[in-house]
């Protein structure tokens, strides 16, 4: 049909924009859809495009209502016969048995892409994300944790992580068997090529310390994807950008981003996340004047008029969930708070008050876009290492060219509030005549 190479669904809003950063870096053209558009959209998109990918929301979601959210989305994709069809999951492997489970993800992409292994590689070393000997680690202010003693994962009120084998981990969401390689399997890729293909087990968790160890399981990847149909991947936005440079032979090249920004003003900050990461965000943009508010009773109508105040005098504001994210029913907790965000959110862009929002949570991420009608997302500015500034398309006119910056919980340095308020487009030089 085209040459597509990559299509991707991403669980949340912020890991599938991690997606589209990855890919630019290696100088693709990608279009990422939040929500899966009718066929004819999507298959015009990959007609132009070197990935098209899908934002969901199932990372969030109860088990029990993952596959209409996943499957038609999965048989989407693979109608357009990419060379890989990538499921991005956070790398911190968020899941559980009874939300967000990727074991359940595996046995719908068996029945849609067939028996063979799914290669799971959660590893992101720059994001200071580790798999060894199937354990997985994630970094946290400048040390790096097992993952089931880091202190956000370990204490997530949704998805609290256990245990740090990732195999074991999986294993707790399907009874399909799930394997492992170790890094002392890695002789070159095609031993790695080889060992895939025998690997009997529903999916084989892979190990990587290094972007050198994640390129060669990418090459080994791609190495064994057909001409006649996709090879199904889960994994991190490490792996999207490994498969990049697999898929285009190490030949990437980085592309300049921010050339073009909305006018200075105040910035509206909203937040579910309880990352003590994003604590510290809020407590040094609160030091920087910003105004701190909080989500208390169901009526937030004085809360939005003091939004829209503060934001028409000059002063940026973050709003909280305070109190209110007490978890009880996880992912409808979720949905609910993002619900009352999301009013707050429009609320003020309908006033003009503000043209660049930060929302802080991967799963509040996604559910306050969809709910505030965004159609499509596309890279404005790469501030600072993974954070991306995103440019909104939709066809509601105060929508419409906001800028976002959809921040996971644990992302971005402490003074990132500040930062984003002040980011500017960078001066395009003119060619010398």
């Amino acid at each position: 049909m085209n040459d597509l190479r990559i299509a991707f669904y991403g669980d949340d809003f912020t890991g599938s924009v991690d997606v589209l950063l990855q890919l630019r870096r290696a100088g693709w053209t990608s279009r990422l859809f939040l929500g899966l558009p009718d066929g004819a959209e999507l298959q015009a998109a990959a007609a132009e495009v070197d990935a098209v990918g899908v934002a969901g929301v199932a990372r969030s979601l109860p088990t029990g209502r993952i596959e209409p959210e996943v499957r038609p989305v999965l048989e989407a994709l693979r109608a357009l016969r990419p060379q890989i069809v990538q499921y991005k999951a956070c790398s911190t492997a968020d899941s559980s048995p009874g939300v967000g489970s990727l074991g359940r993800v595996i046995e719908i992409a068996r029945d849609v892409f067939g028996p063979a292994t799914v290669p799971a590689l959660f590893a992101q070393p720059d994001f200071g994300r580790y798999t060894a000997f199937g354990h997985h680690f994630a970094a946290e202010a400048g040390q790096v944790y097992r993952l089931d003693r880091q202190p956000t994962m370990s204490q997530h009120p949704v998805t609290p992580m256990r245990e740090s084998d990732l195999a074991k981990h999986l294993s707790l969401q399907t009874r399909l068997p799930i394997g492992s390689m170790h890094l002392t399997e890695y002789t070159d890729a095609s031993n790695v090529a080889r060992n895939l293909r025998l690997r009997t087990e529903a999916a084989t968790v892979l190990d990587a310390m290094t972007d050198g160890h994640i390129e060669l399981v990418a090459e080994a990847v791609v190495a064994n994807s057909r001409s006649n149909a996709p090879q199904f991947v889960i994994g991190s936005g490490g792996f999207s950008r490994g498969l990049a440079a697999a898929l285009s032979h190490g030949n990437t090249t980085q592309v300049d981003m921010a050339d073009e920004l909305n006018a200075d003003g105040p910035v509206l900050a909203v937040s579910g996340s309880q990352s003590p990461q994003t604590s510290r965000q809020i407590d040094d943009a609160r030091r920087q004047g910003w105004t701190v508010l909080a989500l208390s009773t169901q009526d937030d109508g004085p809360l939005k008029d003091r939004v829209i105040a503060e934001l028409s005098a000059g002063r940026s504001v973050v709003v909280t969930t305070g109190d209110a994210a007490e978890p009880r029913d996880g992912g409808s907790l979720v949905e609910a708070l993002s619900a009352r965000l999301s009013g707050v959110v429009e609320a003020a862009l309908r006033v003009g008050g503000n043209n660049r929002v930060i929302v802080c949570g991967g799963d509040t991420s996604s559910h306050v876009l969809r709910q505030l009608g965004a159609r499509s997302l596309s890279i404005a500015a790469n501030p600072v290492g993974n954070v991306v500034l995103c440019r909104v398309a939709s066809p509601t006119s105060w929508l419409d060219g906001t800028e976002m910056l959809l921040k996971g919980g644990q992302v971005g340095p402490v003074d990132l509030f500040e930062l984003v308020r002040t980011l500017q487009a960078r001066p395009r030089v003119a060619p010398i005549s």
